[in-house]
């Protein structure tokens, strides 16, 4: 049989096989669709019509009219507490990025290293992942009172004391899902690779830099950008660990909560005691889901342009 006519047949197979997958194929991808449609899409369009609102319950939101369409923006602006939730996150971010990263990474590559009881370490690392964020708080919080009480403090009186808790509490909780992630890009580095350079007579050194990181940037622009996004979206910790406080009192009367993160500053101000600022909160949360997803498409467009194609 010609080349010609084998490839014609694998063709006509193809488009064969291909027909049921198109016949069947809404029947799985539907509910899904819609469960996504319900649970996000749905919502996401109603919240960004509510910050254009004013409402303390969405049944009777009213419109603010073209005239000041955007004033619940205006007030996110100048809302104080707002303004120091984001620079306060950002700064967590940056620092909790860093540091997961890097540690996650040297875990990672100690365990593929081919030590004894590799796997029983894996194992521990990744469990603290398991635990919910409200009781890794509580758990945390304990600890920290603990230390702390020896030194006459509290993480709730200082300022420093609640950041670097919650820096250890993220750490503790997603350097194992990480090195999960970079053990998996570790294991996919091309032996020859690695041998080559051996042969060359690089150092360690230079392997890790110039062969395996090149090779492992997938996995660092997954968990570059997981831990991003971990970073700007945290509250469940930052409830339960600090609550926000300690207080900072200004002189026209405003409240900032030195260690309230952004996620929970939103929470705050829908749920305070004045409920006519839910539609300053629908805005927070609007100008919220625009700096997380800006900073995710920038940082995956600019770490996959590093990926080395295998």
């Amino acid at each position: 049989m010609s080349k010609h006519s084998s490839g014609a047949k694998r063709l006509k197979n193809e488009s064969i096989m291909k027909k049921p997958m198109k016949r069947w194929s809404p029947l799985f991808i539907g509910p899904t669709l819609v469960a996504f449609v319900i649970g996000f899409i749905w919502p996401f369009i109603r919240g960004f019509g509510l910050s254009f609102t004013k409402f303390r319950t969405t049944s009777d939101a009213k419109f603010l009219g073209f005239g000041h369409l955007f004033d619940n923006y205006v007030n996110a602006f100048k809302d104080p507490s707002f303004l120091h939730a984001f620079w306060y996150t950002a700064l967590f971010t940056i620092v909790s990025v860093i540091l997961i990263n890097v540690l996650a990474f040297a875990v990672a590559y100690a365990l593929t290293q081919k030590i004894k009881g590799s796997n029983l370490f894996r194992t521990v690392f990744f469990m603290p992942n398991l635990i919910g964020g409200i009781v890794l708080g509580y758990i945390w919080s304990m600890i920290f009172d603990g230390v702390l009480s020896h030194m006459n403090t509290s993480i709730l009186l200082e300022t420093k004391y609640g950041f670097w808790g919650l820096i250890v509490l993220l750490c503790w909780q997603q350097i194992g899902y990480m090195m999960i992630i970079y053990i998996a890009g570790l294991q996919a580095v091309p032996e020859d690779m690695l041998e080559a350079a051996r042969i060359d007579g690089a150092t360690k050194w230079q392997t890790l830099t110039k062969v395996t990181i090149p090779n492992v940037m997938p996995s660092i622009t997954i968990c570059t950008f997981l831990t991003l996004s971990n970073g700007f979206k945290l509250f469940d910790q930052n409830l339960a660990l600090t609550g926000g406080q300690p207080f900072n009192f200004k002189a026209d009367g405003s409240v900032v909560k030195t260690t309230e993160m952004l996620a929970l500053n939103i929470y705050n101000t829908f749920y305070g005691q004045n409920t006519s600022a839910r539609g300053t909160a629908q805005a927070k949360a609007v100008l919220f889901f625009i700096l997380v997803a800006a900073l995710g498409l920038i940082q995956l467009s600019y770490t996959r342009k590093r990926e080395v194609e295998q």
